[in-house]
């Protein structure tokens, strides 16, 4: 009898699948979220307006990249998904109430006048900024693992909030500052890009600090990662990471100054690939940090099995609507006021 688990490693499948999923979510949506934390700070209503319309076709299917991976999660790692959730209830709940604030605001601007409007503006800035922060504080408490007692989290219903996750939030609300101004740059023209080309500069700076500390922070917590870093021959193996991060800073900073449109962005998404690779490499192969690994926490191989059929049908007309979107929508926004 035909089994797919006897020709494919399925549990390292759907790891990988799951971790596709959340680093899409991180650059997609971490982009529009960026544009909705600059919005208030913006010179003028009109590109406000040019801000909203270059992110209003593509932000809420950005979002699709978070349910899948939620969805995945649950599905193939069930325990995972039992432990975990327990752990990040409340940063998990009020970074879903910001998303869901953030998009009731982006529809409301588009009729409200006069005061109304503006508390609209600023209910989709704080929107934005509360669910990026709630995701950093949630990233920070998961790379600090969390107490596990058999099956189950064993930890208190704070324990994610400490200064090391408080930091990591902040660090997410500049990098996804740097992608937002980055992205405006493409999409906008005169004085909207000329603003958002001194955001970026601005921000970048920050993001360079907080990933540092953030980087440093992890091997000063963990000795395991420590060891895995900084001990012979890895340092060598690994050093391509930081060093191409580096390298990437300095261009993102000479293509600002040099008027480049798409070059700021795409090497930011590279900044946010480099911290991605090294923070999979630290917490390898756990999926509960430290405590239960992610073929440890598999469901059982005939619903992996039947999970990725469904997932083979389903994913690539995701990603062809995805990438058909992004084709129509190309070119510069105007300032005429659809959102």
């Amino acid at each position: 009898m035909f089994s797919l688990e006897s020709f494919v490693d399925l549990p390292l499948i759907w790891y990988g699948l799951i971790a596709t999923a959340i680093f899409l979510y991180v650059l997609l949506d971490g982009f529009d979220l960026g544009v909705g934390i600059l919005f208030p700070f913006a010179p003028s209503d009109s590109c406000r307006n040019r801000m909203m319309n270059s992110i209003a076709p593509f932000w809420d299917g950005n979002e699709t990249w978070l349910v899948l991976g939620g969805g995945g999660l649950f599905a193939a790692f069930p325990l995972a998904y039992a432990i975990l959730m327990p752990a990040l209830y409340m940063p998990v709940i009020l970074m879903l109430l910001g998303l869901i604030f953030r998009g009731v605001a982006f529809e409301f601007r588009f009729k409200a006048t006069g005061k109304s409007r503006k508390f609209w503006e600023y209910s989709f800035h704080f929107g934005s900024l509360a669910a990026t922060f709630m995701q950093g504080m949630v990233l920070g408490a998961f790379v600090q693992g969390v107490k596990v007692q058999g099956r189950s989290f064993a930890g208190g219903a704070f324990d994610w909030l400490n200064a090391y996750s408080v930091m990591v939030g902040m660090a997410l609300v500049f990098g996804y500052a740097l992608l937002g101004a980055t992205w405006l740059i493409i999409k906008t023209d005169g004085i909207t890009q000329d603003w958002a080309r001194k955001c970026a500069g601005y921000v970048l700076g920050y993001v360079g600090i907080f990933l540092g500390l953030v980087s440093l922070s992890m091997p000063m917590m963990n000795t395991d990662v420590k060891a895995l870093w900084f001990s012979l021959p890895n340092i060598f193996y690994l050093l391509p990471i930081p060093v191409s991060t580096f390298v990437m800073f300095v261009m993102i900073w000479r293509g600002l100054h040099k008027g480049k449109e798409y070059l700021p962005f795409f090497l930011s998404i590279g900044v946010f690939l480099t911290g991605y690779l090294g923070l999979g490499i630290s917490l390898w192969p756990w999926l509960v940090p430290f405590n239960v690994s992610f073929r440890q926490a598999a469901a059982a191989p005939e619903s992996q099995s039947f999970l990725l059929v469904g997932t083979a049908v389903m994913l690539p007309l995701v990603l062809g609507y995805v990438a058909y979107s992004y084709y129509v929508f190309r070119g510069k926004t105007s300032d005429e006021a659809l959102y």
